[in-house]
């Protein structure tokens, strides 16, 4: 099991926070992963809702559907996918600090099976190096706006 936590201080209001990060459409703005995220159910962001997304890691390109499993505004938002290798679950979560500052933490979470299995011991450091520089990219979009 592959469990990466990892969160960030943002000098904006949680409800400006949660927003956007929980935007699916603002992924790859901040992400640098992520190439593309699609809707695959109507908008808005609801349980159930599906999201099709398109990324690189360790080289290879990688498409994904994520399901909305918990939805609590402006608290956190779990999302997961089944589907390929490496079946993971991501999970945003806020707590407003004060009025003007949010703390931010993301977690992915998974069960490598198969060829991914092999890359277990290497996956979870360079999970928490990516997931640093995306909350670090969230930062500087949010307090720029």
């Amino acid at each position: 099991m592959i469990n990466v936590v990892t969160e960030t201080m943002i000098e904006a209001p949680i409800s400006k926070v949660a927003a956007y990060a929980s935007d699916p459409e603002n992924a790859p703005q901040w992400y640098s992963n992520i190439s593309s995220a699609e809707w695959v159910t109507p908008k808005p962001l609801q349980l159930g809702s599906q999201i099709a997304f398109k990324a690189e890691f360790l080289g290879r390109q990688l498409a994904y559907t994520y399901e909305i499993v918990e939805l609590i505004p402006e608290e956190k938002l779990v999302m997961k996918t089944a589907q390929g290798p490496f079946p993971m679950e991501t999970t945003y979560s806020w707590r407003a600090i004060n009025e003007r500052q949010t703390m931010m933490s993301l977690q992915n979470k998974g069960e490598p099976s198969g060829f991914s299995k092999l890359f277990a011991p290497f996956m979870a450091p360079m999970m928490k190096k990516e997931n640093k520089k995306d909350l670090a990219k969230i930062k500087l979009i949010l307090e720029g706006i």
